[in-house]
C-alpha cells in the first residue's frame, strides 16, 4: 500500500522504521543491535529489561527441571504482525506454530546445548540462534518483539504524541488486547495498548536502529570468524622460525567435523571451553566492535 510516512503524510526523517503497512517487510528485530544500545534510550534499557527477565525465568526451569512452566513460557509465542516485519511464509505459520517452536528451543536447552548452560556461557536470549537448528533471524526476531512488546507500545506512544498525524486527517488509534511479557511479574499476560490503526489493523512501530535484514549475532557469522578463528588455532604448526602456519579457512570448512553449521558450533565452542577460552565472549566483542550505529539514528526519546 505505502510506507507509514506516505500514509499518514509524515515529511521528514523518522526514528522508526518507515515500513510498508500492507506488506510483510524483509526486517528483522535484533535483540543484540537493542542491547548495544544499552542506556541511550529508554525504550531500549526497559526492552533489554524484558529480554534478560525472560531468559532468566527459562533458565530457572531448566535448572529447577520444571519442563511444565517451562514449555508454558516458550509456546505463547504468538506471532507479532503488528510490526510488518519478517516473512510471513517463513515465520511462526510456516514452522509449525508457536508451539513447536518453544518445544525445539525446550529440547535444545536441556539437552544439545545444556553443556553450554551449565557453565555459564549462554546468557542471553541472541546466544540461541548460533546453536538452535531452526532458529533464525525470522524465529528470532518474532520471539524477541512478542517479548518486547511493552517496550515498543511505549515507543509507539511516544511517536502518537510526537506526530499529530497518526491522530488527524480521518487516521485515528484505537485500543487493543495484545500479549506481552510483563517483566515484574516474569509472566505473560493480556494488557491494553493504545496502537495506530493502519487499513484496519493495529501498527506497532519499531526505532529504525533496532531491525536489520540479518542478526548482528548469525550462525554462520560466528562459525566464519570465532569458529573458524579456533579450528585454525587447533591446527596451528609453529615452524622453527617462530612463524604460526594456519590452515586456510577455506580448506577448514571441507574437513570432517568442521563444515559449516550448528553442530560445528557447538563442538568448537565446547572444545574452546575445554581449553578456558569463551568462543561465545569473544565473538561479542568482534560484533560490538565491528558495530556502528545506522547512519541518521535519531535521539527515540526526543
Amino acid at each position: 500500500m505505502a510506507p507509514i510516512t506516505t500514509f499518514y503524510g509524515i515529511t521528514g526523517p523518522v526514528p522508526f522504521l518507515d515500513v510498508d503497512i500492507a506488506v510483510d517487510n524483509r526486517m528483522f528485530v535484533d535483540p543484540h543491535a537493542i542491547r548495544l544500545h544499552g542506556a541511550s534510550d529508554r525504550f531500549a534499557v526497559r526492552a533489554n529489561e524484558c529480554t534478560e527477565s525472560f531468559f532468566e525465568e527459562i533458565l530457572q526451569c531448566v535448572f529447577a527441571g520444571n519442563e511444565r512452566r517451562g514449555l508454558w513460557l516458550l509456546q505463547r509465542f504468538l506471532e507479532p504482525w503488528e510490526t510488518r516485519l519478517g516473512l510471513a511464509q517463513r515465520g511462526f505459520s510456516g514452522h509449525g506454530g508457536a508451539e513447536d517452536v518453544g518445544s525445539w528451543i525446550w529440547r535444545a536447552l536441556n539437552h544439545d546445548i545444556n553443556a553450554l548452560l551449565q557453565v555459564g556461557l549462554l546468557k542471553q536470549i541472541e546466544d540461541l540462534p548460533l546453536f538452535i537448528e531452526g532458529i533464525d533471524r525470522d524465529i528470532t526476531s518474532d520471539i524477541t518483539t512478542r517479548i518486547i512488546f511493552e517496550a515498543l507500545a511505549e515507543f509507539t506512544s511516544h511517536m502518537i504524541d510526537r506526530f499529530p498525524q497518526f491522530n488527524s486527517s480521518g487516521h485515528r488509534v484505537d485500543t487493543f488486547q495484545c500479549q506481552a511479557w510483563d517483566s515484574a511479574a516474569r509472566e505473560w499476560a493480556i494488557k491494553s495498548f493504545d496502537l495506530p490503526v493502519a487499513g484496519g489493523k493495529p501498527l506497532l512501530l519499531v526505532p529504525h536502529s533496532w531491525a536489520r535484514s540479518t542478526l548482528l549475532m548469525s550462525a554462520t557469522r560466528y562459525y566464519e570468524t570465532k569458529v573458524l578463528d579456533y579450528a585454525q588455532l587447533e591446527r596451528a604448526v609453529r615452524l622453527h622460525t617462530g612463524k604460526l602456519v594456519k590452515t586456510p579457512k577455506d580448506q577448514l570448512m571441507t574437513e570432517p567435523g568442521l563444515g559449516r553449521g550448528r553442530v560445528t558450533n557447538l563442538n568448537v565452542t565446547r572444545r574452546a571451553h575445554a581449553n578456558n577460552d569463551d568462543l561465545i565472549a569473544k565473538f561479542k566483542q568482534f560484533v560490538d566492535m565491528k558495530w556502528t550505529p545506522p547512519s541518521g539514528d535519531n535521539n527515540l526519546a526526543a
